[in-house]
C-alpha cells in the first residue's frame, strides 16, 4: 500500500521522513502500474508534480504552520470522473463527448486551494446512473477484498482507490448511493452532506445529488468536507446546506432500521455496532419508516431526468443499461413526475416527524453482500430493463430525496472477510452531529479496516 491515509501522510511529512513529492511520485507510479482493480481511468501528470512541488517548499519555509493555512497540503486525492477538473480529462463514463468547460469543480478548486494534490480521475458508471461501476469506457472496478466482486457504485473507483491505498482520500459523488454503497463494500468512510453543504455545479434538475469524501476515517472524511463546504453562487442550495442544526446531548435517541432484504451475514456485522451504541450509553429502539411508493417514484425522478439530457441520435452511444432507464423515462408525463415530487414531499414530512423522535436514524448501509464485478446488481435485480437497478440498496436513496446527512463507517467483516458498513442519519443541517457519533463509534469498533493484503495483486490473480 503506497497511501496511508491522511492523517499518515500528513504525520509523516510533519516530521519531515517523507516529501511531499516522493509521496505523489510514489502514488502516481502506483496507480499507472498496480491498479488492477481499474480504479483509475486518468491518472495525472507534471500538474501534480509541480504542486507537490510547492507543498515541499512551503514546508521549508513554514514548517508544521504550514497545515493551519494548507490543511490537506501534500494529501493525494482522487476526483470521480463525473466532476469537472482543468488538468485532466473528464469523461463521466460515457462515450459521448463532454462539452462542459474545462475548469475544475468548486469542490475540486477548494481541496487544490487546501493543499491538495490531485492525483487523478476515478472511474464512474455512465454519469453515475447505477450504483455499481459498469461503463462502455472502462473495465470494471472490482473490490479490493475480492476481486471476483463488485466494489459498488457509482464511485466505486474512489472507494476502491482509498481502500487499496491508491490515494489518501477521494472526492465521490452521491445521488442515490453512491458514495455510501461502495463505501460500505470496500470497507472506507463515505460522507454524504446535507444537501448543498458541497455545492454541486452544475447542479441537477432532480435535486438529489450530493458531493462527499470518501476516506480511511471519519476525521479525515471531515475535514475533507469542511475544506469543500460553502456557498457557491452556481449552486442554489448551497447556501441552505451551510446552516447547521443545534448538537444533542452526547446521550442520544437512536431509531435503528432493519430491512427485510437484509442477508443474515450483514445482520449479524451491523449488529455489533447497534451493541457499541447501546454500551456508549445511547437508548436504541428498532423504529419503520414507511412511504408509499417511494421506489417508483425514485425511478420517475432519476428515469425523468436521464431522459431530459439525451437525445434520441444518441442512443447509439449510451450504455445499454442507462438507455433503459431513458426510455422509459420518456414514456412520463409532467403529471407523472409530479406525483413523484409528491411523494418524495411525503417522505420529507415522515422523516421530519421520525426525527423529532430520535436524533440520528442508523442501519446497515447496504443490506446484501457485493455481488459479481460485471453486475448491475444482486441476481434479482441485475437487469436494468425491469427498472429495480437500486431496489437493493432501500437504505440509501430516501436520504437523498429528503438531503439529510448520511455516513457509512465499517461495522465489521462477514465470515467470507467482506466488509459490512453501518450508515449513520441525522436530521438536515445535523451533520456535525453525524460526524461526532461516527467518530465515537469508530473507535468502539476498532475500524478503520486494515487495507486488504489482495488489493495490488497482479492481474492473473483475478
Amino acid at each position: 500500500m503506497t497511501a496511508h491515509g491522511v492523517r499518515h501522510t500528513t504525520d509523516l511529512l510533519r516530521r519531515g521522513e517523507l516529501s511531499a513529492l516522493e509521496h505523489t511520485t510514489a502514488v502516481l507510479a502506483a496507480a499507472r502500474e498496480h491498479d488492477t482493480l481499474d480504479a483509475y481511468v486518468a491518472i495525472a501528470g507534471e500538474e501534480a508534480l509541480r504542486a507537490a512541488a510547492r507543498a515541499d517548499a512551503l514546508i521549508r519555509e513554514l514548517g508544521a504552520d504550514t497545515w493551519r493555512t494548507w490543511p490537506l497540503l501534500g494529501v493525494t486525492v482522487s476526483v470521480k470522473d463525473l466532476l469537472q477538473t482543468r488538468d485532466l480529462p473528464t469523461v463521466r463514463g460515457s462515450l459521448l463527448p463532454n462539452d462542459r468547460p474545462r475548469q475544475d469543480a468548486p469542490a475540486v478548486a477548494r481541496l487544490r486551494a487546501a493543499g491538495a494534490v490531485i492525483v487523478g480521475k476515478t472511474a464512474t458508471s455512465e454519469y453515475g446512473w447505477s450504483a455499481c461501476t459498469l461503463s462502455r469506457v472502462a473495465p470494471p472496478v472490482r473490490n479490493p477484498h475480492d476481486p471476483r466482486l463488485s466494489a459498488g457504485g457509482s464511485s466505486g473507483g474512489a472507494a476502491a482507490a482509498v481502500a487499496a491505498g491508491l490515494c489518501d482520500a477521494a472526492l465521490g459523488t452521491d445521488g442515490a448511493g453512491s458514495i455510501r454503497i461502495p463505501a460500505a463494500f470496500c470497507g472506507v468512510v463515505g460522507y454524504k452532506p446535507t444537501l448543498g453543504r458541497i455545492p454541486y455545479v452544475p447542479n441537477s434538475a432532480d435535486r438529489l445529488a450530493h458531493q462527499g469524501p470518501l476516506a480511511r476515517t471519519v476525521a479525515e472524511a471531515a475535514l475533507l468536507a469542511r475544506v469543500m463546504a460553502g456557498p457557491h453562487p452556481a449552486d442554489p442550495d448551497s447556501a441552505l446546506g451551510s446552516l447547521d442544526a443545534p448538537r444533542a446531548a452526547r446521550t442520544l435517541r437512536i431509531g435503528w432500521i432493519d430491512y427485510d432484504i437484509t442477508t443474515d451475514e450483514v445482520r449479524r456485522v451491523a449488529a455489533q455496532a447497534r451493541l457499541a451504541l447501546i454500551a456508549q450509553g445511547h437508548r436504541v429502539r428498532d423504529v419503520e419508516v414507511r412511504c408509499e411508493r417511494l421506489y417508483p417514484a425514485l425511478v420517475d425522478l432519476l428515469a425523468a431526468s436521464e431522459a431530459a439530457g439525451a437525445r434520441p441520435e444518441d442512443d447509439q452511444w449510451a450504455d445499454p443499461g442507462r438507455l433503459e432507464v431513458i426510455r422509459y423515462g420518456r414514456t412520463l408525463s409532467g403529471a407523472d413526475v409530479i406525483r413523484a415530487e409528491e411523494v418524495r414531499q411525503n417522505l420529507r414530512a415522515t422523516l421530519r416527524t421520525v426525527m423529532d423522535r430520535y436524533d440520528v436514524l442508523a442501519m446497515a448501509t447496504v443490506p446484501v453482500e457485493p455481488f459479481a464485478y460485471d453486475a448491475v446488481g444482486p441476481p434479482w435485480a441485475a437487469d436494468p430493463g425491469d427498472l429495480r437497478w437500486l431496489a437493493w440498496a432501500p437504505a440509501s436513496y430516501p436520504f437523498n430525496m429528503t438531503g439529510q446527512p448520511a455516513l457509512s463507517l465499517p461495522a465489521g467483516r462477514t465470515s467470507a472477510g467482506l466488509p459490512v458498513g453501518v450508515q449513520l442519519v441525522g436530521p438536515v443541517g445535523g451533520d456535525d452531529l453525524v460526524l461526532a457519533l461516527a467518530g465515537r463509534l469508530e473507535a468502539d469498533l476498532g475500524t478503520p479496516l486494515p487495507p486488504p493484503a489482495r488489493a495490488l495483486q497482479p492481474a492473473a490473480a483475478h
